[in-house]
């Protein structure tokens, strides 16, 4: 809530700006929970997906399939850095938000070191290429 005002920056992630993932990055950060860099990736990190009726504080809310992350901040509230020439602030989840909603994740250590692992093993993982004619 402190980075309300803030200027939204595309792959922003610090105090000059913020995209709307790289917001959620280094909140969770300050709590000591370390989370992937894209919206996209933050909501794979997660088994367990939280549905709209069941949102918490700090939880992380996803939208436009995928293309957009806010944190609700408290009951029927999010804080989210939304767009270009806008700044970061707490917004009501209007019926259009719940409309667009894809799902929530309630962010913990265990469910990223998790992700990273899995994700490392993958990218360890030798790639064979064959050529056809």
């Amino acid at each position: 809530m402190s980075k309300r005002g803030t200027p939204y920056v595309w792959g922003g992630a610090s105090p000059s700006g913020y995209d709307c993932s790289g917001l959620m990055l280094r909140a969770y950060e300050h709590a000591g929970i370390e989370l992937p860099r894209v919206a996209a990736d933050q909501y794979a990190a997660f088994d367990k997906k939280i549905a709209w009726k069941n949102l918490k504080p700090g939880d992380l809310v996803f939208f436009h399939g995928l293309g957009h992350v806010g944190m609700i901040s408290r009951p029927g509230y999010m804080v989210h850095a939304p767009r270009t020439g806008d700044v970061v602030k707490e917004e009501r989840l209007s019926d259009w938000r719940r409309d667009s909603f894809v799902g929530g994740v309630r962010p913990d250590p265990k469910g990223v070191r998790l992700w990273s692992k899995l994700k490392e093993q993958r990218l360890s993982t030798p790639t064979t290429l064959t050529a056809t004619l």
